[in-house]
């Protein structure tokens, strides 16, 4: 297949229909309004659905029937507008609906700035919404990259009837890239008939599919509570994502990082290594389930003498990589915050400083 150049916001919305995914419910907000403008005029063309909400709440409540009702379903937003929609994600989650939602993050906290950002990490890996509840959260760091983690969403989130977000950041939305479309990635939906609130008679059955969150026993609210909490141990054991780069010799410092802010990592580390110093990078693709054991693993290697997650943030993955360590090596954190984006040569000398020190 040939490439195209596309725009992260527009190839992130052309991936969907490729998945198979007719629907779309979404309000404006930068740095990411072009997927429904995008969308907008693609999906009548495929017979899609394009609904612009009145609101984020009201999105997030049309993804939930939707998934309820057993429809391929996706929202894209930017980080408060994912707050706005974070209660319905705790109910879509409770009740074990498959949605894919894309944020494209913006600076903050608050209204922030339109520039990219990372600083929503803590909001989709621990839940920004109520109650105990997780989502399944990949990171790109290229526009193909997100085109195919959007393709693998629907998948996943059927696999596990779990939401699927993708996190990206403002300049994955608004950079262009030659990107492709797999067609190994356009997978049918699962049958989703012995769950989904699709009609008896569509289904030729006599028994009721009920779609709830609410548990007014506590036996049975803890009952599900854990049902939910061993589909999330299930997403640890099989479906774990990194890249692991320059991990083969010897290094004195490992970086964790994903997302833009690694693509600038990358190009730190081989400067780096043409100045005789060696540095890995574990590169996360999927937040949650985090690679735990392959950071584990790396920092345990004889020569590395230290962690460093470097993020565009104000150090929130850095709590999961002190985590995946546990102490086998100090663990420290480097970022900028509110739409700079830190260069190759300050990671460089920041590296070469955490070193020497």
């Amino acid at each position: 297949m040939a490439k195209v150049l596309m725009k992260g916001n527009e190839a992130i919305g052309e991936a969907a229909i490729r998945a198979g995914c007719l629907n779309y419910f979404a309000y404006p907000i930068t740095p990411q309004s072009e997927v429904a403008e995008y969308l907008a005029k693609r999906m009548p063309e495929v017979d899609g659905v394009f609904l612009q909400g009145e609101s984020e709440v009201a999105v997030g409540y049309m993804i939930f029937g939707a998934a309820a009702c057993g429809a391929r379903v996706f929202t894209t937003s930017s980080s408060p507008g994912i707050s706005l929609m974070s209660e319905a994600l705790s109910y879509i989650t409770c009740a074990q609906c498959p949605a894919v939602f894309v944020n494209i993050m913006r600076g903050g906290p608050g209204l922030g700035g339109i520039l990219p950002s990372q600083g929503d990490y803590f909001q989709a890996t621990k839940g920004g919404g109520h109650g105990d509840y997780r989502l399944f959260v990949m990171a790109p760091d290229s526009v193909q990259e997100a085109v195919e983690m959007v393709m693998e969403a629907f998948p996943l989130a059927e696999k596990y009837r779990n939401p699927v977000m993708i996190l990206g950041d403002g300049l994955t939305g608004q950079m262009m890239e030659p990107v492709e479309f797999p067609d190994n990635l356009q997978k049918a939906p699962t049958n989703k008939d012995d769950w989904a609130t699709n009609g008896m008679d569509t289904r030729g059955s006599d028994k009721r599919n009920l779609v709830k969150s609410l548990f007014l026993d506590p036996t049975a609210l803890n009952a599900h509570n854990l049902l939910l909490k061993e589909k999330y141990a299930r997403m640890q054991r099989e479906d774990v994502r990194y890249e692991a780069y320059n991990t083969d010799g010897d290094y004195q410092a490992l970086i964790v990082s994903y997302g833009t802010m690694s693509r600038v990592c990358r190009t730190a580390i081989d400067n780096l290594k043409a100045d005789g110093v060696e540095v890995a990078m574990i590169r996360p693709q999927t937040l949650f389930p985090f690679p735990i054991d392959a950071i584990r693993q790396a920092v345990g290697r004889e020569h590395c003498r230290l962690a460093i997650s470097i993020e565009m943030s104000m150090g929130q993955m850095v709590e999961d990589v002190e985590r995946s360590v546990q102490g086998r090596c100090p663990v420290e954190w480097y970022g900028k915050c509110g739409g700079e984006v830190p260069t190759p040569e300050e990671i460089m000398d920041v590296v070469r400083e955490r070193l020497a020190g």
